[in-house]
């Protein structure tokens, strides 16, 4: 071939690649093996939360009313009645003038309102109790629903769960929760240049990163990842690998062979396959000029650069519209420096992001293109638009995190 076929903008990509993605089905996922994952639909709390009134210190619960104008001069005088059990509801009321001993997170008995800290009385003899400080109704405590309320939402569609989340949904009593079924991603590196990373490489040879790399974004995004073994530069041993993988992925990202030259076998044979349709040959982007898509039948093979930096950069810029089911995937960060682009293309830029005073920053990770060093610096990208000519340090814009 020689020459790139279809090339078309980073958008139109896009496009033609989500138009031939299956979406992602639901699935029921135990909480216990949930972090990481992204919900398919919106949870809405079951209960109230705490489902009583409950104090937040050890002391006395009283009618707040009872102690008004107590101090340690003139302290008020309560009838102790006996104790909350912890991990069960009293049994008793109290009335005007009556106390009851509660623990921290015990409920409060009907007729009380406030919980004294047991710092501002004294016990005097077995039924007589002193308060020095006066309470104010709902004093110490948390009232029922105060927490969260029944039916109140909690985690919107598309969130990322986290511990905290997980801590809060089993507190709830939500064992199961519907999650996005993650793609199944076939990953293959191919090249005669490619050895196993356990291999030293001889003079011309390189390790074979990419298929560690892609496979741990792969799982990042919550979905699952399949390394399959490395392909030298033979037609029939591709075919054979890709036709592995359409068998048992989703997607299929083969790193590789997707440039000019001599790997143009790569586009001839995924499109030797049944109902292979070319969706593009080259992306007016840097990096990752040489990347291709193809659909065959209901799967789809993405063509990534060889580079290990390429490959990475571009499955990080496409995985953003493709396989992150999140929302709120960007953030607004300051620029530390200009950068320059040229026009006519999109340009991707590596940074690290960090928050500054009151505000995020974004430093462009700079250098000669290929260096691993920058991308394992760098947490996020910025998208420059290929109608701009760069960015000017100091303003603000979108920064993509991975």
């Amino acid at each position: 071939m020689g020459e790139f076929l279809q090339v078309v903008s980073y958008e139109e990509a896009i496009v033609r690649l989500k138009s031939r993605l299956k979406r992602p089905g639901e699935e029921q996922c135990p909480l216990g093996r949930s972090r990481g994952r992204i919900l398919s639909r919106a949870i809405a709390s079951p209960e109230d939360m705490p489902g009583f009134n409950r104090s937040t210190v050890d002391g006395y619960a009283v009618n707040a009313l009872d102690s008004f104008g107590a101090s340690e001069s003139l302290p008020a005088f309560f009838q102790y009645i006996g104790a909350v059990p912890m991990g069960a509801a009293p049994d008793f009321s109290i009335s005007s003038g009556q106390c009851a001993w509660i623990p921290t997170g015990g409920m409060l008995p009907a007729g009380s309102d406030a919980a004294i800290m047991v710092e501002y009385t004294e016990r005097l003899g077995d039924d007589t109790i002193l308060v020095y400080r006066p309470g104010s109704p709902g004093e110490n405590v948390m009232r029922k629903g105060e927490d969260i309320s029944r039916d109140a939402d909690l985690f919107a569609e598309g969130h990322l769960l986290r511990p905290q989340d997980i801590g809060l949904l089993a507190s709830l009593g939500i064992s199961r929760v519907p999650v996005i079924k993650p793609y199944l991603v076939g990953i293959i590196s191919s090249g005669d240049e490619m050895v196993p990373i356990e291999m030293p490489p001889n003079p011309g040879q390189v390790r074979d990163v990419n298929s560690y790399s892609l496979a741990a974004a792969v799982e990042e995004r919550g979905h699952r990842a399949q390394i399959y073994p490395l392909v030298r530069d033979d037609a029939d041993q591709l075919k054979r690998m890709v036709a592995q993988s359409l068998e048992q992925n989703d997607i299929t990202l083969l790193s590789g062979g997707s440039s000019v030259g001599i790997a143009d076998l790569t586009l001839d044979v995924l499109l030797s396959f049944e109902e292979a349709q070319l969706l593009f040959h080259g992306l007016a982007v840097k990096p990752g000029k040489p990347t291709m898509g193809v659909s065959i039948k209901d799967r789809l093979v993405i063509g990534l650069p060889g580079h290990p930096v390429s490959a990475l950069m571009m499955f990080n810029v496409l995985s953003h519209q493709l396989l992150d089911s999140r929302r709120n995937l960007h953030v607004h960060a300051r620029l530390t420096q200009n950068i320059a682009s040229q026009p006519g293309r999109d340009d991707f830029v590596p940074v690290y992001l960090s928050e500054g005073a009151g505000h995020w920053e974004a430093r462009p990770l700079l250098g000669k293109s290929g260096l691993m060093s920058i991308l394992a610096q760098a947490n996020g990208f910025i998208h420059i638009k290929a109608v701009d000519q760069g960015l000017k340090g100091g303003e603000v814009c979108r920064v993509y995190p991975f």
